[in-house]
């Protein structure tokens, strides 16, 4: 860089990485006055110019060399009275005479701008403008602590003052110039924009546009950390290669930014991928921090475009970015994009290609032929195909028992489903709208990244009969790091004996041949559940939707091995996310299956979670999706079917309160049917029978046994002065006996007033809370069964 004016390579800027620019000299600080600082050069600049002409000599005459006979060898005029330091805001400005002499070599001010006289003002401005940034470089090089960024202000600050001296334009000569890699960083978020999102309406794809200039522009004035702090983070990376890229942002985007005689570029337009992907890491984690702490001072109309969309289109960039086969830096692109090379929609909507799930229960191998694959209901259900020795099988025809089922009131004929399924398109290959909506699915980017390839799911465990697979064991040391970086309460030893434990199995999170994340588990196969120990994903590959679609897979495998129970249990930190998995404090393991079983935590919630074996998981928002679309079709057919407008209804002008739903005209054409209700039992021994049974069968379920008796004062002080209205299944018992029931509703209140009471008097974690909750179900189930409500 800047051969002639010994301009270093790779001397690091200051500042702290943020996004306000920091003015150089800062000292290493991301400083408020960064912007101020270059505001104040301008303002003295235009005061500067401004001056008489005998001022603007006199501050030339500084910097310029003496033009005496006799080679005079003063490369700069020094007043006889120098100003104090700092100058004194009363000192009145001296007239300027050209006659006074240099207090280094005695010549006079005049001999030292003879070459000035006929000068331009224009020229004599620039040549002013020069004069403050030299001193302010000056200032620069002082106040600055780093070795290497001072050196490159010393170099930059002899550059100007040569250019002064000269009366010639500073340019930096080095072995290379602008731009330094092709595409620009510019050109390839350009290209990520039309790869990802060409297919969008041109409303969300306005959307992307403006997180896109968002972006570039956060690295136009990003202040990238010196070569030394990233020595200190990043050891292992490519520091000659980073450093050379330091000196050129340095020299060409952000010095220029305060001194505006050197030439200025954009980061985003003269770097490329070798840059962003430097900085890209360490800029997403600190843009979306800051979007969090400060989400309140956003104005509305940008909050959800920040805090929803913004990292959402962080976490796509980023796959890019680190991909070694992505075509967005391809020189190439465009043409690919108009002439056929690269087939952007053919990547975006084309069908999934269903990529298996290699589940190694051993560390023998890791190769797709020796391990089993994942249950093939994780494909989208309408493009399924048989695939020999799996349980599920959603595509085959309906067997004859089925179709003998009976039909349910309200539901669609298949012929109409199948008439509607084939105008939409398959949602798995819905273009990715919906990743910018704030209601999309949790896992869908995670499962996106899977079908090309970026994330595979493995299933892992140590073994003590076989010999260790190198690659197996590589990625149990990865997986045994990952939880002791995010679990940092755990003892490593505890985590360390559980990961290489024979008994226990991983399911490991694999991206770019390394661990990023996994969860550890026990299988009890004998009583019918499996214990969640660990559960993580690294702290710089979160809120990607990889934690749901981990448990998503860690279902499915369970499914697979019939084993439809969870257990685990969860720190105050991760219950949310356990609750968003479908797991919760209801747990439908008996006790005595797992206690003695699972190992207990002091301060930890259990949870349980149920699973549905004719759910397919991994697939089951674009199944969701799937049939959202249906409903919309269909909706969209009755309406076009609905074509009569009915006038409003005036019975309320003349004073009609009340009219029943099923005379608004045209109610009834819109599918509308009246509400059913239960069968109301005349015969009071039918009734009796009927409720006698209910009444046994909830008496004899294994969560009844906290309502069995009138609560004890001895038991429950205060208890009667918080229910007012007490209940308990052998007050009802006594009831029923006494024909007190006479009608269901009776009945039905005694019983809901019992886990009321219970709810209202217990705290949501208790015992007896869980058992009421579990214990309505079943109540209900039974109502239901009884015909005594709809179902």
């Amino acid at each position: 860089m800047a051969e002639s004016a010994g301009i270093q390579q790779g001397s690091p800027a200051i500042g702290a990485a943020g996004s306000v620019p920091a003015a150089p000299g800062a000292g290493g600080t991301e400083g408020s006055g960064a912007a101020g600082g270059s505001a104040r050069i301008a303002v003295k600049k235009a005061q500067l110019r401004s001056s008489p002409r005998p001022k603007k000599l006199e501050k030339l005459g500084v910097y310029s060399s003496c033009k005496a006979e006799g080679a005079c060898k003063c490369n700069g005029w020094k007043s006889q009275n120098p100003p104090p330091t700092p100058p004194r805001t009363d000192q009145q400005s001296n007239a300027v005479n050209l006659q006074e002499p240099c207090r280094s070599c005695s010549h006079t001010l005049g001999d030292h701008v003879t070459h000035l006289e006929n000068v331009s003002e224009e020229e004599m401005n620039r040549l002013l403008g020069i004069v403050l940034d030299v001193e302010y470089l000056y200032t620069c090089v002082h106040k600055e602590e780093d070795a290497d960024t001072k050196q490159v202000y010393f170099s930059l600050f002899k550059l100007l003052r040569k250019s002064i001296l000269q009366m010639g334009k500073p340019m930096l000569e080095a072995q290379e110039s602008p731009p330094f890699e092709k595409p620009s960083i510019e050109q390839g978020v350009n290209n990520f924009v039309q790869y990802k999102f060409s297919h969008l309406p041109s409303k969300e794809r306005q959307t992307i546009m403006e997180l896109a200039k968002m972006f570039l522009n956060q690295i136009n004035y990003w202040q990238l950390e010196t070569p030394s702090q990233r020595r200190q983070r990043v050891p292992n990376d490519d520091a000659a290669g980073y450093k050379a890229n330091y000196t050129r942002w340095l020299c060409y985007c952000n010095v220029p930014q305060f001194c505006d005689s050197l030439p200025r570029y954009e980061t985003t337009q003269i770097f490329g991928r070798t840059l962003l992907r430097s900085v890209f890491t360490v800029m997403r984690k600190q843009l979306l921090e800051q979007a969090r702490q400060e989400k309140d001072k956003l104005p509305p109309e940008k909050r959800t475009l920040i805090l929803t969309h913004f990292p959402k289109f962080l976490s796509m960039l980023e796959e890019e970015v680190y991909s070694h086969s992505s075509p967005i830096w391809s020189q190439d692109f465009l043409a690919g994009a108009s002439g056929g090379q690269i087939p952007i929609h053919t990547v975006i909507s084309a069908p999934p290609v269903a990529r298996p799930l290699y589940y190694s229960t051993s560390p023998v191998s890791v190769d797709p032929t020796s391990c089993g694959s994942v249950s093939p209901a994780r494909k989208t259900a309408s493009v399924l195909e048989p695939s020999p020795g799996e349980k599920r099988k959603s595509s085959e025809p309906l067997t004859h028992e089925e179709k003998k089922r009976p039909r349910v009131v309200g539901d669609i004929p298949m012929d109409l489903i199948n008439e509607v399924m084939a105008t939409i398109t398959d949602p798995a290959a819905i273009p990715e709208t919906s990743l910018l909506s704030a209601h999309s699915a949790r896992d869908e980017a995670a499962r996106l990244e899977e079908r090309r390839g970026v994330i595979e799911f493995h299933v892992i465990g140590n073994s003590l009969n076989q010999k260790p697979n190198k690659r197996i064991l590589m990625w149990l040391v990865g997986l045994q790091n990952v939880f002791s970086h995010q679990l940092p309460r755990m003892p490593k030893e505890y985590i360390t004996r559980l990961v290489f434990d024979p008994k226990h199995k991983t399911l490991s999170l694999i991206k770019d041949g390394r661990v990023i994340g996994g969860i550890c588990f026990r299988m009890f196969p004998s009583q019918g559940f499996t214990e969640i120990v660990f559960c993580a994903v690294t702290s710089n590959e979160q809120v990607k939707g990889y934690g749901t679609h981990l448990m998503n897979h860690l279902k499915e495998y369970h499914i697979k091995h019939e084993i439809l129970n969870f257990l685990t249990y969860a720190d105050e930190y991760a219950i949310g996310y356990f609750k968003k998995q479908g797991f919760s404090k209801d747990i439908k393991v008996p006790k005595a299956k797992y206690v003695g079983y699972i190992k207990d935590y002091e301060g930890a919630t259990l949870m349980g979670c149920e699973l549905n074996p004719s759910i397919p998981y991994t697939e089951f928002s674009v199944i969701i999706k799937k049939q959202k679309e249906i409903i919309k079709k269909l909706i969209e057919r009755k309406q076009a079917q609905i074509r009569k407008v009915y006038p409003g209804l005036s019975c309320f002008k003349e004073g009609v309160r009340q009219i029943p739903i099923e005379s608004i005209p045209g109610i009834r054409e819109t599918g509308w049917k009246p509400m059913g209700k239960g069968k109301e039992l005349k015969d009071p021994d039918q009734l009796y029978s009927t409720l006698k049974t209910i009444l046994q069968h909830v008496k004899s379920h294994q969560n009844a046994w906290p309502f069995m008796e009138p609560v004890k004062k001895t038991e429950a002080p205060g208890y009667y002065q918080v229910i007012r209205f007490p209940m308990d299944l052998k007050t009802m018992s006594e009831r029923l006996k006494s024909r007190y029931y006479t009608t269901r509703k009776l009945f039905m209140a005694d019983m809901q007033r019992i886990f009321t009471n219970c709810r209202e008097y217990n705290p949501p974690e208790s015992e007896y809370y869980k058992c009421a909750n579990l214990l309505e179900k079943f109540f209900y189930t039974k109502i239901k069964e009884a015909g005594l409500i709809e179902k």
